[in-house]
């Protein structure tokens, strides 16, 4: 199905673009999600008509979203989650718990702006993209932790996971007989003469 665009859609074009798409997108989201109208001489001429008007509504939203963007450049979002002793997550960080974390800082984010490729499921540090308007986007650091100190700890470059399996150098050590034949019993233990082992 050919469709002319009314913004700009990711991968596909710009404003007033007549690109060919596949029926489902286009009945499902493209028409529905008014991004674009079907591509027959009737709607030709009204897109061009409302051209400017299309265009200069464009702007205003993008400048709005580029001043959204200046206050969500560099934000870091902290999030406390249950997790194993690997760092799998009990569970996964998914859209819902970023937008509401992004909200309760007080920025304006939805639903739909927030793009996450898949689930975040381990614990660490996270970049998430936020597609404010569809020519602006802004990176989100989110740091997932099990505790607030976890996360401070990550906050500064420390990788946990690695921390928390490294060696113990100042533990119990062994010693150790470079003469000894393999399973034989150290001098000290061997029992003495005329006792039974």
């Amino acid at each position: 199905m050919d469709v002319i665009l009314l913004e700009r859609v990711e991968k596909l074009g710009h404003i007033g673009d007549v690109v060919k798409v596949k029926d489902g997108f286009a009945r499902n989201f493209l028409l529905p999600r008014k991004k674009a109208l079907r591509a027959n001489e009737a709607n030709r001429k009204v897109f061009e008509a409302n051209r400017e008007r299309i265009e200069a509504e464009n702007a205003s939203r993008r400048t709005d979203a580029q001043a959204e963007a200046k206050t969500l450049e560099g934000v870091s979002v902290t999030l406390i989650r249950q997790a194993s002793n690997t760092g799998q997550l009990y569970g996964s960080v998914a859209v819902r718990d970023l937008v509401e974390a992004l909200v309760a800082d007080g920025h304006k984010v939805n639903k739909a702006q927030v793009v996450l490729d898949r689930p975040i499921k381990a614990i660490g540090l996270h970049e998430v993209r936020v597609a404010l308007h569809p020519e602006v986007a802004v990176t989100v650091k989110v740091n997932v932790a099990r505790s607030p100190e976890e996360a401070e700890m990550q906050a500064q470059g420390v990788d946990v996971m690695a921390a928390m399996f490294e060696q113990d150098t100042a533990g119990f050590t062994e010693d150790y007989d470079p003469n000894a034949e393999p399973g034989e019993i150290a001098r000290d233990e061997a029992p003495a003469e005329g006792e039974e082992a």
